[in-house]
């Protein structure tokens, strides 16, 4: 495994509450985060049909574009009544005309639940695959996962993304009613974290 040696990180989002988790996480390392929005990156198109294939489109354009070593995470909700949609396409599911509307995704989501009749508990859970690109092209990909289920009504304020909806197995609230730093701890990104830190063990301060 190819190790970090920097103090310095590009994220590869333009996501804000994204990039403050991944910070956060690498805060004991001391690196510092930069985000693909903040170096003015464009957002590549995110082609593939698999958590890692999409990490690694963002990880190696943002890694080209810059000549430093990217960062990607790319995540999403697969919920089990609905056949594990929305799965990669969890963003998609959030698009309007005027930008992404989780609300809309997340009512969604409930109303084809119902329709199907799904049972309860309605079983789901969140997957991260990250991604380390390097300028040279080498790359190294860690996945993680949280189960737990889907509740409404939307619950909590804090958070992004479907955490207000998203309950963790174990809890009675739901990941937007969770401080961040135990969110943090047990989420789908730590768990792809807590496997990407070997990258990082050299950079620890």
């Amino acid at each position: 495994m190819r190790t970090f040696s920097g103090k310095r990180l590009l994220v590869a989002t333009h996501n804000r509450g994204k990039l403050e988790e991944i910070a956060e996480l690498l805060k004991p390392y001391g690196i510092a985060c930069v985000s693909a929005a903040e170096m003015g990156l464009p957002e590549p198109a995110e082609t593939e049909d698999t958590f890692a294939g999409n990490a690694r489109i963002k990880a190696h354009a943002a890694a080209k574009a810059t000549g430093l070593p990217a960062l990607a995470d790319d995540s999403g909700i697969e919920v089990d009544g609905l056949g594990g949609a929305p799965g990669v396409y969890t963003a998609d599911w959030a698009v309007t005309q005027t930008g992404r509307d989780f609300v809309q995704a997340m009512t969604r989501t409930w109303s084809e639940l119902e329709a199907a009749n799904a049972p309860y508990p309605r079983t789901a859970r969140f997957r991260a695959t990250m991604v380390l690109a390097w300028p040279d092209g080498h790359d190294e990909v860690f996945a993680g996962k949280v189960e737990g289920q889907v509740v409404w009504p939307m619950r909590g304020m804090q958070g992004h993304g479907y955490d207000p909806m998203f309950q963790p197995d174990g809890y009675d609230i739901t990941f937007a009613e969770m401080d961040s730093a135990e969110k943090n701890r047990i989420s789908h990104r730590a768990d792809a974290f807590g496997k990407l830190v070997a990258c990082f063990e050299g950079a620890k301060a």
